[in-house]
């Protein structure tokens, strides 16, 4: 009998895919087949992986792919290609129809098409129950968070044992500290407590700016310096997301006021989440107020100046995870970072960025990491 409900399929790394990790708990590097019938999961994985599979996927059936070529392969009277394997498989458990993420791979959708069965892609989060952490999810998340203040605590560390040079260049063991060495150490921190850290943010001055700005060269004394530090926890999955800003130095007048109008302003927003209430709105009264202290969002010289970016985004098994802040009505038990900014050139730039969960009552920030501006 063929099922009138959607079946679901993923084709992809749950090392690279939340959407596969989610469903399976098991972690692979090469793309595998994942199908959903009926409630009933099965994996389809070859030979490298198949016995490390049926003792550690969270599934119902591990099927080996070199036992399906097999059979195909007899039939076809000639090897088969994964795809054409894969369809078969596919066909074979009577699915006519499923469910797949929006990235899934074109040429197997072709071939999928080829055996009769149709495809639906599902744009946004595959599984819906990944907005709404459990409780075992937010643990697991605290415990990326407090990897995320490892790295942090090391970048306040080396900059705290900085000396100021010549020409205001920080100088550390003896060499002078640019962006990659002080990245260098958090991240290693990171690894160490157990994260793994891709793209963190060291960015001073000028740079600092330009919010997705890596950063490079030399830090200087007396400057802004942006801190976002973003690591997967290795165990989990799940990520944490924590920015900071700080100079090391002294701060002047004009940057100790936007660090702490951009404080005033994430407290704003932290203490006015509410589910049931629209996150658009929240934003646009964060921009006001930024505008309200002198800070309007508008391009100056051909730039973007004050707050252009989101108020903050979904946290999970995905860094940016849906939905955006501006994008939802808040829920109980949706994650995300709070995180405003403003950004000028020619004082820098600055942004805060904590983790919480949606309550029924709140907010509840889940990080606890100092926030300084002069170390």
């Amino acid at each position: 009998m063929v099922s009138k409900t959607p079946s679901r399929i993923i084709f992809a790394s749950s090392e690279l895919s939340a959407d596969m990790f989610y469903a399976t708990r098991f972690s692979v590097p090469d793309p595998f087949l994942f199908l959903e019938q009926n409630g009933r999961k099965t994996i389809v994985l070859s030979d490298l992986e198949v016995d490390r599979g049926r003792s550690e996927a969270a599934v119902d059936e591990v099927v080996s792919l070199s036992a399906l070529e097999k059979t195909l392969e007899k039939k076809l009277k000639t090897k088969p290609s994964v795809g054409q394997t894969l369809a078969s498989f596919v066909r074979g458990r009577r699915v006519r129809k499923a469910l797949v993420p929006a990235n899934f791979p074109l040429e197997l959708a072709v071939t999928f098409n080829q055996h009769g069965i149709e495809l639906e892609p599902r744009s946004g989060l595959f599984w819906p129950a990944r907005e709404f952490k459990t409780a075992a999810e937010l643990k697991a998340l605290r415990n990326a968070i407090r990897i995320t203040e490892i790295g942090l605590a090391r970048a306040y560390e080396v900059l705290r044992a900085s000396e100021i040079g010549p020409g205001r260049r920080l100088v550390w063991a003896g060499q002078k500290l640019t962006s990659e060495r002080l990245r260098a150490e958090i991240d290693c921190a990171i690894l160490r407590a157990g994260g793994l850290a891709v793209g963190t943010i060291v960015a001073g001055g000028s740079q600092a700016c330009d919010p997705h700005q890596r950063g490079s060269g030399p830090l200087m004394a007396n400057a802004l310096i942006i801190l976002d530090v973003f690591p997967k926890d290795t165990h989990t999955g799940f990520y944490g997301d924590l920015t900071r800003t700080v100079v090391r130095g002294r701060a002047s007048d004009a940057q100790r006021r936007l660090w702490e109008t951009v404080l005033a302003g994430q407290k704003f927003a932290l203490e006015n989440i509410r589910a049931g209430e629209p996150g658009q709105t929240l934003q646009d009264k964060v921009r006001q107020y930024f505008t309200d202290q002198g800070y309007p969002t508008e391009i100056k010289d051909g730039r973007w100046t004050g707050f252009f970016h989101g108020l903050g985004h979904g946290l999970g098994l995905d860094i940016h995870e849906s939905p955006r802040i501006a994008l939802t009505d808040f829920k109980a038990g949706q994650v995300f970072t709070v995180e405003p900014g403003l950004y000028l050139p020619g004082i820098g730039g600055v942004r805060h960025e904590d983790d919480g969960v949606v309550t029924e009552g709140g907010f509840r920030v889940l990080s606890n990491f100092e926030k300084v501006l002069e170390l």
